[in-house]
């Protein structure tokens, strides 16, 4: 018996969306997408509602669009019937979800996953108490909290809900695919070329972009930064005016995953995987993707002290830890292996021994799922 899926994502463009997506394909059960979008509609591989128009930040808009997406996805009572499961990604979708299997009065399970904990939860102001009683009464709702690092369960979810939920750990890995390629076997580094990094994907976060153009400008024609993904545009309003002057620095523009990952990490030696854009909360506890991406396709990551992603990184042996002073750790780092391109190379090799399985989800994780929810898949 194939098993059906209503997936509550927030955007259908976004690649850990459509990541989750894939892997309950390739574990076999059907998915239905009901998700809002960011600009005009987008083809998806799997069969989706539209819940109409959102954007990013605007937050007086994602509470009315809970209440118009909860009357869009009715519309589509039987299909939601006839779905297995109700998967939510995000609390504002979670909202939705919530709604809809009461209004339709389903009696199957709602799963949240929780791949950030936002800055509006974190906190005892007022507005954050606020916001984590409203995430309380839906975490009540739920049958399984999904965590994609194990710091946002021990951070935020036992400290503020203890014993009210129930959860799993599982990873922004790759999802394992028949068109991933293999492990790529990276040839020696060339001690006359540039030492190339790499920052992918949301690009956010300020602290990060200073260390980098400083690194540049320390060592101007030895080390060469690309920008790939989509700048923030609250942090850097005109990211072409202020790379301007940095020569060191390109931004290439987005990229689709996971077609491109093996061409843009083969491009670079080291892979940027610091975050200071929610400090102090959600940027020390978080797993991202570039560990992963970047350790299948070999790539060493950088990564700051005291993070969830240093911890991971130290246990797999997968990159360098930065300590403090920030600028100071990298800029030593960076110089000894500018003058000893065999550190290099030695990285390169301690990544390629961690089992692929550290980068990579296999379909039995869904499987796991299922059954924790009593399903059998």
């Amino acid at each position: 018996m194939t098993r059906h899926i209503a997936f509550f994502g927030h955007n259908p463009k976004d690649a850990a969306v459509r990541r989750r997506a894939q892997a309950f394909r390739k574990a076999g059960l059907d998915v239905t997408g009901f998700m809002p979008r960011r600009g005009p509609p987008v083809p998806a591989p799997w069969p989706l509602i539209d819940l109409g128009r959102t954007d990013d930040n605007a937050y007086l808009q994602r509470i009315a669009s809970i209440l118009s997406g909860t009357r869009r996805a009715v519309r589509h009572a039987d299909i939601l019937r006839s779905c297995d499961v109700l998967y939510a990604r995000n609390l504002d979708m979670l909202a939705i979800a919530a709604r809809v299997r009461s209004k339709l009065e389903i009696k199957v399970p709602l799963v949240y996953e929780c791949l950030d904990i936002h800055h509006r939860l974190s906190g005892d102001s007022r507005s954050a108490r606020l916001f984590r009683k409203l995430e309380g009464r839906l975490l009540a709702q739920t049958d399984l909290v999904v965590v994609s690092s194990p710091r946002f369960e021990t951070e935020h979810f036992t400290r503020y809900f203890p014993g009210k939920y129930r959860h799993m750990l599982i990873e922004n890995r790759l999802i394992d695919d028949p068109a991933l390629p293999p492990r790529p076997e990276r040839p020696p580094p060339n001690p006359a070329a540039p030492l190339r990094i790499g920052w992918f994907g949301n690009l956010r976060c300020r602290a990060s972009f200073d260390l980098l153009s400083g690194l540049v400008r320390r060592f101007p024609g030895q080390v060469q930064v690309s920008l790939r993904g989509y700048p923030a545009l609250s942090v850097f309003p005109d990211l072409a005016a202020e790379i301007s002057n940095l020569p060191g620095i390109i931004y290439h523009g987005p990229y689709h995953a996971p077609d491109d990952l093996a061409a843009i990490y083969g491009d670079v030696d080291l892979i940027w995987a610091c975050d200071w854009y929610e400090r102090g909360a959600n940027s020390l506890w978080l797993l991202p993707n570039r560990i992963y991406e970047g350790g299948y396709f070999t790539t060493p990551a950088l990564v700051a002290a005291g993070t969830e992603t240093a911890r991971w990184v130290s246990v797999h042996g997968s990159g360098i830890v930065l300590d403090d002073p920030l600028d100071a750790s990298l800029e030593n780092h960076i110089e000894a292996i500018l003058n000893d391109r065999s550190a290099l190379a030695s990285l390169f090799d301690s990544v390629a021994q961690v089992p692929r399985s550290a980068f990579v989800e296999q379909p039995a994780t869904t499987h796991d799922m299922l059954s924790q929810l009593h399903i059998k898949s």
